[in-house]
């Protein structure tokens, strides 16, 4: 079947490195047309010291849990603390600061790194920051949509590629934008951080919670555009979990549908299921496809070969993936920033 993610039996690693990297054209391509490499859990302290070096990493998607705390109102980065933050960001908001001071920080730590990052590296390739919301948004107690946008905005600025920017002023909804082929050139988001929000596994497993993150920012968008402040929206939501056809179909209301076009999902189970991923290059959606190393044949999830991993990344291009994820954190630069030309 077209479009159905294949395994492919590459001839020696000669055939596996051969793959060329976009960025290596004259013309820069779309973000919607290339295939990038993200790490998953960038802020644990054992991937790399400091928040700023996983910026450094070459990386395209950096991951980030975050907990509400509504007792402080504080946005935690922890991995299993909801109380705490355990993490490699640090209270640094200067450039000068960066890679040296206390850790442990909050959210608007981890952006106040990116900001101070951003102003080193001004040109930089664009980042996907992907943030699990472990246990939702708790819009009830201040720590809802509304609250997160401004949290974002007022760290970073016009460092973000926002919905509103896909829909230009010309489209009514972020599917239509995605469908037109509206994003911009990779060149164009260079200095920019795209925000994608996924339900977390705490919230997911709570049988008192039947509105998830997704629904809820999907509302909070919908309204927002009905409102005329879409321009507020500091972040796009994702469909979580793999699927073959059209996943929103099923999980949400008929008004928020068309505000869904990140997608993210694990990549074993889209190529054992043989699930047609054409879908998604073919409407311009981002496709994220988690625990790559899964993808039969298995590689290691911390320290593959160089070729294993640009093997894996022409894979899963092939499959209509945006990004791939892994804990390679220990990958070099040149590694961590291959980008290739998405099928």
């Amino acid at each position: 079947m077209r479009g159905v993610i294949r395994l492919v039996a590459l001839a020696g690693a000669a055939a596996v490195l051969a793959v060329a990297p976009v960025n290596a054209q004259a013309a820069s391509p779309k973000f919607s047309q290339t295939t990038a490499i993200g790490t998953h859990n960038a802020y644990e302290k054992d991937k790399y010291p400091y928040f700023a070096q996983a910026l450094d990493s070459g990386a395209s998607l950096l991951e980030l849990d975050v907990y509400v705390d509504s007792v402080s109102h504080r946005w935690r980065v922890s991995h299993g603390n909801p109380l705490g933050n355990d993490n490699n960001c640090e209270a640094a908001k200067t450039p000068s600061e960066l890679y040296g001071k206390s850790r442990n920080q909050d959210l608007g730590s981890c952006l106040d790194n990116m900001a101070a990052w951003n102003r080193l590296h001004p040109d930089h390739p664009p980042i996907v920051v992907k943030v699990e919301m472990k246990v939702g948004f708790n819009d009830k107690a201040g720590m809802g949509p509304d609250e997160f946008d401004t949290l974002v905005a007022q760290k970073l600025g016009g460092d973000v590629y926002k919905p509103a920017d896909l829909l230009g002023g010309t489209y009514a909804t972020l599917d239509a934008a995605a469908k037109a082929d509206a994003w911009p050139a990779r060149d164009a988001l260079k200095g920019k951080f795209l925000f994608d929000l996924i339900p977390g596994t705490v919230e997911q497993a709570n049988p008192f919670d039947s509105y998830w993150t997704d629904e809820e920012y999907g509302d909070h968008l919908r309204d927002l555009s009905a409102a005329g402040n879409i321009s507020a929206a500091q972040a796009f939501p994702a469909v979580l979990g793999a699927a073959n056809g059209d996943p929103r179909t099923s999980r949400y209301d008929a008004s928020i549908r068309p505000w869904f076009v990140f997608f993210d999902g694990d990549a074993a189970t889209y190529v054992n299921n043989g699930y047609d991923t054409s879908f998604y290059s073919a409407n311009h959606y981002i496709l994220i496809a988690t625990d790559a190393h899964n993808v039969s044949p298995a590689i290691s999830s911390t320290t593959p070969t160089d070729a294993e991993v640009a093997a894996r990344l022409a894979l899963l291009a092939k499959g209509h993936a945006s990004l791939i994820t892994s804990d390679w954190s220990a990958k070099s630069a040149s590694v961590l920033g291959s980008v290739t030309t998405r099928g």
